[in-house]
Parts: structure tokens; sequence; C-alpha cells
């Protein structure tokens, strides 16, 4: 790694970080925004050491999965796109390039025995943000960012056509069948592959992702999923004796009408069709109506019971993110969604008073607890947590960014139609290992086995997506 980006993401402040203590953020004022976000996001960058001697880089430490740095990255992303601040911009992308592996489709070796189509999904989300944000490409002669998000959509695709009519279609919550949580098609997985699918059209103007799109939508209708009131459920079983699903699992997460929401709003801006903006309004509504408690975001399946695990307390920040992009995608949201991320930000930094120490290793006073609803830092600190904040600050500036590029407008970011593998199960090739990668693999695989048994998959199928 360069000296240079340890010395910005290592050892100083970013470009717009302030000095420790309390968050003073004035939404009238782009430099406080700005200034506060730069001060979280420091604070979210000592959580990784993925640019340190014996890191790895694109991972977070334990008790980390791997999906969640994918979705930190993608909160990096657009937290330059919003504020200009470059500081993190180098570890993203050595990180995003030492994961996409050499077949570029973000299918690391180290992550097989826990690889989750929703995991791999998150990874080409952040992906298809570096597209989308022009973000600095990497060299020329490894994996480009369009290329990533499209060799995971080909394999999404080889895996649906390999459940051979299985209820229909569906991608089950696994990749390899050797895995638990297999026998499990959840909304997540469908959601990921949905979200790309419609952003890829967009992007690309290929009608032929806009046709996946609609049959990912038109599979989660079928099978009760996703109801007429645009209620997005978990998951659904799958019964492999009787081939059909059964058993709809009732949850709902934030994250799931994010990655609905946005994708609805990408495939509305592909095409203006009424029928989008029908499901657009459906799916907003919804978010509304369900994720807000006295107008506050919330995790209504588990944290009023406090029973959110560390995979979802990160989930509200990517819902903000998802709210932000619709808000380009489809303009009459704007007003509502701007409301709700100022909101959003004034109630977060409320509770981002916590001191350096074990559970932050931040700046004092200014490190993130989870819920919002008091007012009050629960002490629950942590990557989720620091991230949600972030998102909820540095998304206020939305007025001043323009909308997700396309290939036509803006956008750099080299293509490959063909790429991924045409396997629906393919076992990703190997790297050179290292000896960091070694004891971070056995590291990771003790969590992960804990994890799954401790884990209760009727809770959320995501309790065992820890990859």
């Amino acid at each position: 790694m360069k000296a240079s980006t340890i010395a910005h993401a290592a050892l100083g402040f970013s470009a717009t970080a302030s000095a420790a203590g309390a968050l003073n953020l004035d939404l009238t004022s782009d430099t406080s925004i700005k200034n506060t976000a730069g001060t979280l996001a420091y604070g979210l960058m000592k959580y990784y050491n993925g640019n340190l001697t014996g890191g790895i880089p694109g991972l977070l430490p334990g008790p980390y999965y791997w999906w969640e740095a994918g979705g930190m990255f993608g909160h990096l992303i657009d937290y330059w796109y919003y504020t200009g601040d470059a500081s993190y911009n180098q570890v993203t992308i050595e990180g995003m390039m030492h994961q996409i592996t050499p077949k570029g489709d973000y299918l690391p070796v180290n992550q097989t025995n826990a690889m989750g189509n929703d995991d791999q999904g998150f990874w080409a989300l952040t992906s298809m943000m570096a597209a989308e944000a022009v973000f600095p490409n990497p060299p020329s002669d490894t994996p480009q960012w369009l290329a990533g998000v499209q060799a995971v959509f080909n394999e999404y695709a080889v895996r649906w056509e390999e459940e051979n009519g299985l209820c229909g279609g569906g991608l089950r919550w696994q990749v390899y069948s050797f895995l638990n949580g297999w026998s499990y098609k959840n909304s997540i997985s469908n959601g990921c592959f949905f979200n790309i699918a419609a952003r890829l059209a967009r992007f690309t103007g290929n009608s032929t992702y806009a046709e996946w799109a609609q049959k990912v939508y038109d599979w989660e209708v079928k099978e009760g999923v996703i109801t007429p009131e645009y209620v997005i459920y978990d998951g659904i079983e799958v019964d492999e004796a009787a081939k059909t699903c059964k058993n709809i699992h009732e949850v709902q997460f934030t994250y799931n009408a994010g990655v609905w929401l946005q994708g609805a709003a990408a495939m509305y801006d592909y095409g203006k069709s009424d029928a989008w903006k029908v499901h657009v309004n459906g799916f907003l509504n919804y978010t509304t109506r369900t994720f807000f408690k006295d107008n506050i975001l919330y995790e209504p399946a588990c944290e009023t019971v406090h029973t959110c695990d560390q995979n979802m307390v990160s989930f509200k920040g990517y819902l903000i993110r998802n709210l932000a992009a619709t808000a380009k995608l489809a303009p009459w949201t704007a007003d509502e969604i701007t409301q709700i991320i100022s909101n959003a930000g004034k109630d977060a930094v409320k509770v981002c008073t916590g001191p350096n120490g074990p559970k932050f290793p931040g700046p004092d006073g200014t490190g993130c607890g989870f819920s919002w609803l008091n007012g009050t830092d629960d002490g629950l600190y942590g990557v989720g947590p620091q991230m949600d904040a972030l998102a909820a600050v540095f998304y206020n500036l939305l007025p001043n960014v323009k909308g997700p590029a396309t290939d036509k407008d803006r956008g750099t970011s080299k293509g490959n139609a063909g790429a991924g593998s045409n396997q629906a199960q393919p076992l990703p090739e190997l790297r050179a290992i290292t000896g960091g990668d070694r004891a971070g693999a056995a590291i990771l695989t003790i969590f992960i086995a804990a994890g799954i048994l401790a884990g209760s998959f009727f809770v959320a199928s995501d309790v065992f997506s820890f990859a």
C-alpha cells in the first residue's frame, strides 16, 4: 500500500474532518454538513485495517463480515461524490480491486464458505455506484466498475435459469448448495438482482437488463413476497421434495425497502412508464408508513426489542442511500425525501456522543449509537451505526449533486457484457495466498461458524448472511 494512502486514512483526519468533540450540525450550511460528515467518516475508517500491515484490503476485521465492507465502500464512494473529499478514494479502490477477484465477479475464494447472493450483490451495488458517480476508474489492466456489475448480473441470470422453473424462478439466498440457507429465496438477494438489472438498463440502454428487472419483480409479486400494498417480506422457503415454495417469512427490514425502491425508480427513469411511477409511489408509501416512528427512522423488526444484530444495525443507512438516489431518478419524490433525510441527519447526530475507547476507535465524543428514537446515545457503537449516521448527514447535500451518470451522460466506466461465469455455482479462481490472508480467513471462519450456530433463521434471513 502506498504511504500517501496510509497518511490520509490511518494517520490524519480527512480534508473536511472537524476536531474531536460533540458534533454541531447546521443543515443550512454546506460547510457544516461536510465537516460533520468528515468527522464521522474518519471515525468509521478507524475501524478499518485493510490498509495497514497485517490487514487484508477490502475486509473489515472480525466480528464484521465481508458483505458489510462492500456496503461501507458504497458509503465512501457517495461520501466523495457528495462532499468532494477524496481522502478515502485510494483505500476504496484498493479494497474493491482486492475483492473483485481475477474473474471480476466479486467471488473471492476466501469467502466461499459463506457466500450469499445478497453478499455478492452488495459489492455489485457498490460497483454500480462507482460507475454512476464517475468514481476514479481502476487501472485499465484490472476489472472495471461496470464490468464487475455485469459479471454479477450474468451469474445471477445463470443461477435463476438453473432453478429449472422451481417456484417459477427466483434466486436462492446462498450461492452454493452446501451452505445453510440454500433452501430459501429471499427479497434482498432478488432485490439486488432487480436493482442492478434496472440500473444497468438505465446506464447502458440495453433492454435485456430491463426485461430481467421486470421478470424479477413479477416473480416476487407472484410468490406473495411483495404484496399488492408493496409490503416486502423477507423471503420464502423452498420445499425441495415438493419442488415448490411455501412459508413466507413476514419480517420486514429497511434495506429491502430501499433496494426495491431505488430499482423501481431506475426502471421509471429508464422508460418513463406510468406503471413504474405507480410502483415507486407504492414502495415509498410503504417505507414511510412502516419504518418511521414519530417521524424517526428505525428498524421495527428488532430495534425496540433490542434484538438487532451487527448486520441489522447497518440497514437504515442503506435505505437513506437508496432514498437519495430515488429523489434524483424520480424527481416528484424529492421534496418528501429531502425532508426525511434532513430529519435523519438531525436525529443521528444527537446520538453521536460516544467516547474514544475499546468500542469506538475514533475521535472522542463522536462515536454513534444505533437507535435514534430517544435522542440519547445507546452505546451500541460499531461500523453499522457509524455508517448510518454518516449517510444521514452527507446525503443532506442532495440538492447540490447531479443524478447518477449513464454511459451517454458523464459515465466513463468500461463494460463487458460477457463478464462472469456461465456456471451456477462457480468456484472462484485462486490468487496468491499471503500469510495475512490465511490468518484473516481463519478468523472469519471461526466467526462465521459461531454466527451460524447462534443464529435464528426465523428472525431474519441475513442472520446467516455473515460473509
